[in-house]
């Protein structure tokens, strides 16, 4: 049975956790971006399609690649992080199923023909991948800034270049300044967004 988790680190996930645009000066290692990989991969997708992609820029000369891509109001923030993924969705995920899904003989070859059904699921299960992806940094102690303000089909011909993979969001990465927070905006309670029926 699993246990539920302390409060602590319910907090540090969720209660407590927020999006940041300041960073302190501490750096983010590949070894860091790799133990998120690491944890952010066992979250569940259906047929265990595991279609999102991540191009982690780190290096001046990517940085300075994407910092004229991202929306007016984002290139600061987005300059001063330590490291910044470019979160994305692989439409031809389905050539990696005889590897993710051997249980699922055939999948890849009837999605081969289906365009339109492996949008809608590189959509639906990056999008819960990124999910974990921000809950998986929270865990190891790093702080998120997830964006959608870029030009899309520019970020996606200058990091994705010659493959099916299209962007979804863009996520600063590292050690937040609190000293940059806004007041915490509202949530919506239970009876305002949910039902026992």
């Amino acid at each position: 049975m699993t246990a539920e988790l302390d409060a602590a680190a319910l907090a540090q996930l969720f209660t407590e956790a927020r999006t940041h645009n300041a960073w302190r000066d501490e750096p983010v290692t590949p070894a860091q971006l790799r133990r998120l990989h690491d944890l952010a991969k066992w979250g569940p997708t259906a047929m265990n399609t595991c279609p999102l992609r991540v191009r982690f820029v780190q290096s001046p000369a990517a940085r300075a690649r994407l910092l004229p891509l991202m929306a007016e109001g984002n290139r600061a923030k987005t300059a001063a992080a330590p490291a910044v993924a470019v979160l994305g969705r692989d439409v031809d995920f389905h050539t990696r199923l005889p590897q993710l899904a051997p249980h699922m003989a055939g999948a890849a070859e009837r999605l081969a023909g289906q365009p339109a059904a492996r949008e809608a699921m590189s959509t639906l299960n990056a999008g819960l991948q990124i999910g974990y992806f921000l809950l998986a940094a929270r865990a190891l102690g790093l702080d998120c800034g997830p964006m959608a303000g870029f030009d899309a089909a520019a970020v996606d011909a200058e990091f994705w270049a010659g493959t099916a993979v299209k962007t979804l969001v863009i996520c600063n990465l590292g050690h937040g300044d609190p000293a940059g927070l806004r007041p915490r905006a509202p949530r919506l309670d239970f009876d305002d967004a949910c039902a026992i029926v």
